[in-house]
């Protein structure tokens, strides 16, 4: 797994409940979709809200119930997975 897959993964796993529902594969595939879809948004200028964090935060909640992450787990797991796209955004826009 890369870094940033590594980040995504231990957001998603930072509660029991998903590890257990889930398994360690399920969470693989989520932080590797994860990865993916937000390297693909990297023009996202974080430091204007409005839309474009919106569209982001609807695509990471539909990957997760789509995988069917624990809903009642998933708006912290989508604020952490925010946060941290937040922070390798600037990494990816220089690669």
């Amino acid at each position: 797994m890369k870094p940033e897959e590594v980040a995504f993964y231990y957001a998603l796993a930072s509660n029991n409940v998903s590890v257990r529902e889930l398994g360690d594969e399920i969470l693989r595939k989520i932080a590797l979709e994860l990865t993916e879809k937000l390297r693909k948004s990297v023009t996202v200028d974080w430091s204007v809200p409005g839309s474009v964090r919106a569209r982001l935060r609807i695509m990471v909640k539909t990957i997760l119930k789509k995988c069917k992450y624990p809903p009642d787990k998933q708006e912290e797991a989508t604020e952490i997975v925010l946060k941290q796209a937040e922070v390798l955004s600037a990494a990816w826009a220089c690669a």
